[in-house]
């Protein structure tokens, strides 16, 4: 009605104006004006503490100053199309460490002029890489930029479903092989980065949409009522710590990742278990009832989770949720889900205005 299009006008406008406060932000302080690339570690000041660049930060800079400027007309300004442009430059002349073989894998930090600092045994540099390149591409109109993407989408893929050494990760003996939730999410988000508005890239993933579903669809534990992080190649549940472990912000960034896959497939099934299973399972499990806010991390058990920050409340889980419930609501319309949605921007816009009034008082 009337009184729920003003309260979402509502939302709007203040989501609106915060994401206008942090672009401006970003793009005065975090650009490398000599080296290219961008600061990542900022106070709230603009001063930056220290030069490392991420690479997965790097990635996903590039890919939103890039978004902005394709899909918002108030984003469209030379600046930002121009820092998304250096930013892939840096990435494309530094990410990839030298192998004996070739270019290998993308560092995870470089130093401010491009050298590599360190390496993880994981997929995530390369992903936010492709993302970046691809978004880009949609611009510039770049096909060695979007084969580049491409090419680095595949080597993923082979890394994943074909063969992992090439990632530095030996198998040993006690340690077996998991099914964790965030490679299928990645994959699957990358795919869908992939092949918006290309029906022969769509042709060529489509196998690789419906694995990543299968896949995340594993982590329904516990006949239904728990979303566990990590489970067997086989969709079974792991013993210990690492079995038992939840995590309510990805399982609701998987809800959405799903749901956005459902609706283009036209699957209802599949839209309602998103909502029902990867949405509603770990709101409940994961607000804190007493203080408000999603734990970072959880037991399914109700032991303490190995991970010293697990009760921490951070930035994104809450940012995943409010995507996912708003996502969910506007194409159900159904009040509890915008209820939802309430709840959570209630609790993220007052613990961003009280820590503004600490912060003021400290002065």
């Amino acid at each position: 009605g009337t009184m729920t299009a003003a309260l979402l006008e509502q939302y709007r406008e203040r989501i609106r104006t915060e994401l206008d406060r942090v672009v401006d932000f970003w793009l005065k302080y975090s650009h490398d004006k000599e080296q290219s690339g961008f600061f990542n570690c900022l106070g709230k000041d603009g001063k930056v503490y220290d030069e490392l660049k991420y690479v997965w930060l790097q990635g996903r800079q590039v890919w939103m100053y890039s978004r902005l400027y394709r899909t918002m007309e108030r984003f469209h300004r030379p600046e930002i199309l121009d820092a998304a442009k250096s930013g892939a430059a840096f990435l494309q002349k530094f990410a990839r460490v030298q192998a004996s073989s070739g270019p290998g894998k993308c560092a995870f930090c470089l130093t401010r002029d491009g050298r590599a600092v360190k390496v993880q045994r994981t997929i995530f540099s390369e992903c936010f890489y492709v993302m970046a390149m691809d978004e880009l591409s949609r611009i510039t109109q770049d096909k060695e930029m979007q084969a580049d993407a491409e090419s680095m989408m595949d080597r993923l893929i082979f890394w994943v479903q074909t063969d992992s050494s090439d990632l530095g990760r030996p198998q040993l003996p006690g340690d077996p092989p998991i099914n964790s939730m965030a490679v299928p999410m990645m994959l699957l988000c990358l795919v869908d980065q992939l092949t918006e508005g290309r029906t022969d890239v769509a042709e060529k993933y489509k196998d690789l949409s419906g694995w990543c579903v299968e896949q995340i669809l594993q982590h329904i534990q516990r006949d239904g009522k728990a979303i566990l992080e990590n489970v067997t190649l086989n969709g079974k549940e792991l013993p210990g710590c690492q079995g038992r472990l939840q995590n309510p912000g990805h399982a609701l960034e998987a809800g959405w990742f799903l749901l956005q896959y459902a609706l283009k497939k036209e699957d209802a099934q599949l839209q309602k278990t998103a909502v029902d299973k990867f949405m509603e399972i770990p709101f409940h499990t994961g607000w804190d009832k007493q203080h408000g806010g999603l734990f970072y991390f959880l037991d399914v058990d109700g032991h303490c989770p190995t991970q010293l920050e697990w009760n921490m409340k951070l930035w994104w889980p809450h940012c995943e949720a409010l995507i996912a419930y708003l996502m969910a609501y506007s194409h159900s319309r159904e009040p509890l889900l915008l209820d939802r949605f309430k709840q959570i921007y209630d609790y993220t816009f007052r613990q961003k205005r009280e820590m503004k009034n600490k912060e003021g008082k400290g002065k």
